[in-house]
């Protein structure tokens, strides 16, 4: 039972009752000191008695040990719950919700360096190159871990970001670029899984694209050399007297403009002959959509000459016959590399060779061109508008980029008419 006081308790009584029993601060004020006996001693606390205005039922909070609350504070904090009583609140239900609330804030807690190690696990499963995720884990521990690494995610902010790229933003634009892109994915899925709130400091929009000079005007960007589509022909000539895997993969690179890591993939499988089509399934792709590249005569020569030495179910097959795999990434470019009047352009500049040739010698329209090219879109409404993928004009095309390879450089004045004429 509780003894109330006809006077408020006093510092020194709340110090030294020893009496055990419940002790009221006076009437009506809910607050209570508890003394109780043990084998260890005399110990006093703190006590809130009141009715829960959710449940009408008689509750008492702790509010803690006499040698921790002096009375003053302890007055304060059962004034506080009073409070909450007459506002219908249950003080000790929102007691128990806020120490929730807190654990599970610090259970939310996760340093910048972490959140990598999980985003890009999460985001793996969807980049079709291996080196990709080596290619984050290594911008992200060279320029982001040393500031931002051992912080928590909830903790960065743009001046932080700022302080990471501006070193390397004017000398190393491109490696600044995609580390700011990839600290904004990282702080993105970090806001999704709740380790944070708010918007996120390393977007380019924001305050961050103000304290940065623009990138492309900056640095320019480099493309890839491109063989002069008028001096195709002899390039031909010299990669066929070579001859190989190596060779052969790369003009069929050239006459289908496709992408190096997509032509020289290509399985049996995704050939039909007899249609005259090559289907590079989507996951191979770098708009991950499928894409049907029709083949020219000279294409399918090259085709029926790696089917005679077929050796697994690649159409370009590594030449180690313990390996069932294709040649590397790095044969067509070494190939190029070793050919001395073409070691300074690169395989994915014949892209922009046929790009170069289709435009200037033929008539056909800059969408049949980029669907060639197997790009995307950017423009959403364009986009919107693009219906099927234009095959018997590309076929045309291919066949007219075949023949215009095979033509000598004295007879393309009239084949360039010709072609022109023939795409209208």
């Amino acid at each position: 039972m509780g003894r109330v006081a006809a006077n408020p308790l006093t510092a020194k009584q709340a110090q030294y009752e020893s009496r055990p029993g419940y002790y009221a601060d006076g009437p009506n004020t809910g607050l209570y000191l508890q003394v109780k006996a043990g084998k260890s001693g005399t110990t006093r606390s703190w006590i809130y008695r009141y009715t829960s205005p959710v449940t009408r039922k008689r509750r008492e909070i702790g509010l803690g040990s006499v040698r921790v609350r002096k009375l003053a504070d302890a007055r304060l904090l059962a004034m506080e719950y009073r409070l909450q009583v007459l506002s219908g609140k249950d003080p000790k239900d929102e007691r128990d919700a806020l120490q929730l609330g807190k654990i599970a804030s610090h259970a939310k807690q996760i340093t910048f360096d972490a959140a990598c190690i999980k985003c890009i696990q999460a985001k793996e499963p969807e980049w079709k190159n291996a080196k990709h995720a080596q290619q984050w884990r290594n911008t992200l521990k060279t320029y982001v871990y040393p500031l931002l690494g051992k912080l928590p995610v909830n903790s960065i902010t743009t001046d932080l970001i700022y302080e990471v790229l501006e070193p390397i933003w004017l000398n190393k634009t491109e490696t600044a670029t995609r580390v700011r892109q990839r600290i904004e994915v990282v702080l993105d899925w970090c806001t999704a899984r709740g380790y944070r709130k708010g918007e996120n400091p390393a977007r380019l929009k924001g305050p961050l694209g103000a304290l940065l000079p623009k990138s492309n005007r900056i640095s320019k960007i480099v493309h890839h050399p491109a063989i002069p589509y008028l001096q195709i022909q002899p390039f031909v000539h010299s990669l066929r007297e070579r001859g190989g895997i190596g060779a052969f993969a790369l003009e069929f690179l050239l006459l289908t403009a496709a992408r190096t890591n997509e032509g020289i993939k290509a399985q049996w499988a995704e050939f039909d002959l007899d249609a005259k089509i090559w289907t590079i399934p989507a996951e191979r792709m770098k708009s991950f959509k499928e894409h049907r590249v029709p083949l020219s005569k000279r294409s399918i020569k090259i085709l029926e000459i790696m089917s005679a030495g077929q050796q697994n179910h690649y159409v370009f097959p590594s030449p180690s016959i313990t390996k069932s795999t294709h040649i590397s990434l790095g044969t067509c470019l070494t190939l190029m590399k070793r050919m001395e009047s073409y070691s300074n352009y690169t395989p994915h500049g014949l892209r922009s060779t046929f790009r170069d040739w289709a435009a200037e010698t033929t008539n056909f329209s800059n969408e049949t061109l980029e669907i060639a090219l197997a790009h995307t879109i950017k423009n959403k409404a364009e986009a919107a508008y693009r219906r099927g993928d234009q095959l018997a004009k590309r076929a045309k095309l291919m066949e007219q980029w075949s023949v215009f390879i095979e033509t000598p450089l004295k007879s393309r004045t009239v084949s360039s008419i010709g072609s022109r004429e023939a795409s209208r």
